[in-house]
């Protein structure tokens, strides 16, 4: 029979995929200590896209009225051809994927979304335990002198146990390096660019005034590159991501900064909107190398275990990275709140078991859209054009119907309930 304990748990790392954990967690009743090593609780200025499978999980943290006041909600993926901007593919999302999938496609501000999920762990209201949280906590040693209760130790000497200890500390995990697990890490040879444009220098430019008129989520196809955009903040702002081959400098120091300029040059001779969108970008442009780990079954040693980056670190060729992370999350509250009579590390094998496969097949998907998307014109672009033109079901070996449709729960209550229509 399952057990109804409370746990204490420790969760290194306070991104997007820790708080929905923390939150998760909290919400069935353990005690969640969260130790974030930045001086405070945030998230960088930038986008992020949560498809259906992510939705899932948030709505059923009870979070929509939330949510729904942060959301944009884009009405179809299109894609694009890089030469002239012409549409090569088109996806419709908005109403069709809550139809479809009984689950919303959104985009948000990264540091809205966070604040929704950090403001529910601390709210008194809430169920379960308030989420304590420590920021500026840098962790640099494991103690498992007690295997039932694992330590993390913070560089300033504090000691934090634990029932579970949780590393969801990105994808230069200390936690990870701490267990002496292998390194795993591989350098895709990309760099990406990060920017934020207002919306009203988009809007007052005949030439990307269009961007405005539907809400989309885009995607440029083009030879070694490409170019990803969507609005955020109901159009406040446009977020821009453009992948390209990495520079030695940016693959060195993993991150840089950049100009419009530079963003504008990254794309010459593509179609004159990209460039006309492009010049509009402020002077907070962001470089960053792309690295993914292989996949690997290795989670877990004991009672501390691994959530997102730090165990499946995938190119952001997929869009699923932080999605991944929260149904990490979801997967791991769920066990943890039925343990058996293999105790807690049972509970954590059963999560690793349920989680693994699936994050790794998505990790493959990443890697293989990072040539999809980047055929020189020839013949696999045209035939990948053509594919896509048929209206193919996503763009890798998982279909986006597979991607979306499943949850990674056994909860009958989320199965049943019906987000298109409840309030």
């Amino acid at each position: 029979m399952a057990s109804t304990q409370s746990l204490d748990v420790v969760i290194v790392g306070g991104g997007l995929g820790g708080m929905t954990a923390a939150l998760s967690l909290r919400q069935r009743g353990h005690h969640v200590t969260v130790l974030e090593q930045a001086p405070r609780f945030g998230e960088i200025g930038a986008g992020i896209q949560t498809a259906p499978n992510a939705s899932r999980v948030l709505l059923g943290l009870g979070l929509r009225r939330q949510l729904e006041a942060i959301h944009t909600e884009p009405q179809d993926q299109v894609r694009r051809r890089w030469k002239d901007g012409s549409i090569i593919g088109l996806t419709q999302l908005g109403d069709y994927c809550k139809r479809q999938y009984n689950a919303p496609y959104w985009h948000y501000h990264r540091a809205d979304l966070h604040g929704v999920l950090t403001d529910a762990c601390v709210d008194p209201t809430g169920p379960g335990p308030v989420v304590e949280l420590h920021t500026s906590s840098r962790v640099d040693e494991l103690d498992r002198g007690s295997p039932r209760r694992p330590a993390a130790v913070t560089e300033d000497g504090r000691r934090f146990e634990a029932d579970v200890l949780i590393g969801a500390d990105g994808i230069r995990s200390r936690v990870r390096d701490l267990m002496g697990l292998p390194d795993t890490l591989l350098f895709s040879g990309e760099m990406a660019f990060r920017a934020l444009i207002p919306g009203d220098l988009i809007a007052a430019d005949p030439a990307t005034r269009f961007l405005m008129d539907r809400f989309q989520s885009t995607i440029w196809y083009g030879p070694d590159r490409h170019l990803v955009h969507y609005m955020i903040r109901g159009g406040e702002y446009l977020n821009v991501v453009g992948c390209v081959p990495c520079t030695d400098d940016v693959a060195e120091k993993w991150t840089g900064s950049a100009t419009a300029e530079d963003l504008v040059n990254a794309y010459e001779g593509w179609d004159d909107r990209a460039a006309a969108m492009l010049s509009k970008a402020k002077e907070d442009v962001l470089s960053f190398a792309l690295y993914h780990r292989r996949r690997d079954p290795v989670w877990m040693d004991g009672r501390v275990a691994l959530l997102g980056d730090a165990c499946h670190a995938m190119l952001p060729y997929q869009a699923q990275g932080a999605s991944q992370a929260m149904e990490d999350a979801a997967v791991l509250a769920e066990e943890l709140g039925r343990i058996n009579a293999d105790g807690v590390e049972g509970a954590l094998r059963r999560y690793v078991d349920r989680r693994a496969k699936h994050a790794g097949m998505v990790q493959d998907a990443s890697l293989q859209n990072k040539t999809f998307y980047h055929y020189p014109d020839g013949p696999q672009q045209e035939a990948r054009d053509a594919l896509l033109r048929r209206g193919f079901d996503g763009e890798s070996d998982v279909s986006y119907h597979w991607l979306w449709s499943g949850s990674p729960l056994d909860d009958p209550d989320l199965g049943a309930f019906d987000y298109r229509f409840a309030r």
